[in-house]
């Protein structure tokens, strides 16, 4: 099956997953969830050293380990299945694969209490699986449904619309958890994990849009043969046609640099705020609320930044406004937390979404999309794996604060390696 781009039904379809799977990203990584996580993991003979699996390990430092472990385990068998995806013309029911896994996990975090601690972990590993392993095959269709003179808009729609619909989720379920005595619940902790399994359902149930709207096999692939032999030589054509271009190659570093710092940044940020700023669950909420909320404009406001001056000026202004984050971060106060949480927001927004553009149209034309944003992905979730890994190393050797300044050095040597590659919106396909 072929699909025209810019097929305005065809890209509300596309954007809709980011309003789906969003909430994965708020709800479970951000907000209600680390706080849940927070609350569950600290007692008075412990204080907040927790068991997992025979080893004790405070409670921040496994959360950032079970994100970098989680993500290490996608970072390895996306690519190949990735290819395997290109090679049968599958792509959607992979995604629909992750999508229900990481959907199921949430629910799963129901049984997620002071007698089921390591369930926990796993449910929550398995939820960053399902839903990191499924953004590799949605991004893959960017440069199928749109061209290059629309793709940074119609990246942007789509995290602002995940942006809108996770806030929609969270302000609902933040009422309920606020009311839980008129709602008829004896206390909070319940009605909590019931939000996990509302997720969950959010998460599954609008994915039915994207899933009915997408094109499958766009290439008319017959998949004939071997899936997986097949999917090793679709990868390895790949890799080789990727090293011949040096411009991707170039961005693919710098990448890998400075999304381990905001990427962290935003895994972390709750947990930050809980055990250095002993902020309450409610300034954290609207903190979060305020960075999501900033990201809707953030993601616009660098699109129109790289129309006016190329994709690749934009993101350097935002790695530059990065690098002075942490330096706030470093001396930041709960008073001044959240003046910091917009201006996160404001570049978390814009980097996101001008990453995934920049990457598409830096790459080929092509019918190996998943397979040549698997190693955007692999870049994407590698960096992930060491820069949670690196802040919590630190975090338990000195402080959370010195974590902070390691992720600035991260921005720093992704702004200078951007900077080799020339500033302009169209490249050679």
């Amino acid at each position: 099956m072929t699909t025209t781009k810019n097929d305005p039904k065809v890209i509300k379809a596309w954007a809709m997953y980011d309003w789906a799977n969003s909430v994965f990203a708020l709800v479970i990584t951000s907000t209600i969830f680390p706080i849940y996580y927070d609350a569950i993991t600290k007692s008075k003979e412990k204080m907040d050293m927790v068991n997992f699996l025979g080893f004790e390990v405070k409670n921040s430092v496994l959360f950032s380990y079970t994100i970098s472990i989680s993500f290490l385990i996608i970072a390895f068998i996306n690519p190949i299945l990735t290819a395997m995806a290109d090679y049968s013309g599958k792509k959607k029911a992979f995604m629909q694969f992750f999508c229900y896994l990481g959907a199921a996990a949430c629910a799963g975090l129901y049984f997620f209490d002071t007698e089921n601690i390591s369930i926990g972990i796993v449910f929550f590993s398995l939820g960053l699986i399902g839903f990191s392993g499924s953004l590799v095959f949605y991004n893959s269709y960017l440069p199928e449904i749109t061209d290059d003179e629309n793709i940074d808009v119609v990246s942007a729609k789509g995290f602002t619309l995940g942006y809108i619909g996770s806030v929609i989720l969270l302000v609902f379920l933040l009422a309920a958890i606020t009311y839980h005595k008129e709602l008829g619940f004896e206390n909070a902790g319940i009605v909590t994990r019931i939000s996990f399994v509302l997720t969950g359902i959010w998460w599954a149930g609008f994915a039915q849009i994207p899933f009915r709207g997408l094109p499958n096999n766009v290439y008319a692939k017959s998949g004939e043969g071997s899936w997986i032999l097949n999917g090793f030589k679709e990868l390895i054509k790949v890799f080789k046609q990727v090293l011949k271009r040096k411009l991707l190659l170039i961005f693919l570093l710098a990448f890998f640099f400075y999304n381990a710092g905001a990427q962290t940044v935003m895994y972390v940020a709750t947990i930050f705020g809980t055990s250095v700023l002993n902020l309450k669950s409610e300034q954290l909420i609207l903190t979060i609320l305020i960075l999501q909320i900033v990201a809707i404009g953030g993601a616009y406001i660098f699109s129109f930044l790289s129309k006016k001056f190329g994709n690749i000026r934009a993101l350097s202004i935002a790695i530059f406004v990065w690098i002075g984050i942490c330096g706030w971060a470093h001396y930041v106060e709960a008073s001044d937390f959240y003046y910091l949480a917009a201006t996160v927001g404001l570049v978390m927004g814009g980097i996101q979404s001008l990453s995934r553009s920049t990457y598409a149209k830096l790459m080929p034309e092509t019918e190996d999309t998943a397979s040549y944003f698997s190693l955007y992905d692999f870049c994407d979730k590698i960096s992930l794996v060491i820069g949670p890994a690196i802040y919590g190393l630190i975090e338990q050797r000195t402080s959370a604060r010195d974590s902070v300044l390691a992720l600035m050095v991260f921005f720093m040597i992704g702004f200078v390696i951007i900077l080799f590659i020339p500033s302009k919106n169209t490249y050679d396909k």
